[in-house]
């Protein structure tokens, strides 16, 4: 079996289902017995891994099922060499909260000079990039940096009066202050360290995926 956990939110894999559902069973009565359950939500047995969409396929289940752990969402996929490979994905309701709050911060400064508003969004969109720029990501970034541009073109546009800002502009403006979405981590195979501060809606209540399969 091999486990990853984080604070309180955990991914326990093994390579029989058997296995997984006995480690389920045996896990949620021994917290009963310190008046702890695991969250109802979020606790779930899924068949993911190297072998997952051949066997979902065989019984005609459709795509392997998807987990979310730390702000990704992990896809059964494909190299390029089409091999097994663990993709992730940036949650999207994660990113649409980030955006949101980012729009209602550039309302708030959207009277500061451009230069100060590029440092502020710099320092926004490399934090961002710092945990999220990890393999498999790349379109995700790609895609939070553009909505980042369309955010800033509306507050500019929305406070000039000598004529509408150009998306022209707004590139070059991004250009010049946002830093570019590129991959900045190794490979999960390679020591993976980033300091980032986590809120979880949840804590608290313990919660796990059941992996069975095989996560190779």
């Amino acid at each position: 079996m091999i486990i990853v956990r984080y604070a309180d939110d955990f991914i326990v894999g093994f390579e029989h289902e058997t296995d997984a559902r006995r480690f389920l069973d045996e896990m949620r009565a021994r917290l009963q017995e310190f008046a702890l359950t695991l969250h109802p939500e979020k606790t779930r047995l899924i068949e993911f891994g190297r072998y997952a969409a051949q066997n979902r396929k065989q019984h005609g289940l459709g795509k392997p099922e998807t987990f979310n752990f730390l702000g990704f969402t992990f896809i059964c996929g494909k190299s390029r060499q089409g091999k097994f490979l663990v993709k992730r994905k940036t949650r999207r309701d994660r990113m649409k909260a980030k955006l949101r709050m980012i729009k209602e911060e550039l309302r708030r400064r959207m009277h500061w000079p451009i230069p100060q508003l590029g440092k502020w969004l710099r320092y926004v969109v490399k934090g961002y990039f710092n945990y999220h720029a990890v393999p498999t990501n790349h379109r995700a970034l790609v895609t939070f940096r553009d909505e980042i541009n369309r955010r800033w073109h509306r507050v500019l546009n929305r406070r000039s009066q000598h004529g509408k800002i150009t998306w022209a502009r707004i590139v070059k403006l991004a250009d010049d202050w946002l830093p570019p979405p590129r991959i900045r981590h190794p490979w999960p195979f390679q020591r993976f360290a980033v300091k980032y501060p986590r809120w979880e809606p949840y804590a608290g209540k313990l919660h796990v995926r059941i992996c069975a399969g095989g996560a190779g």
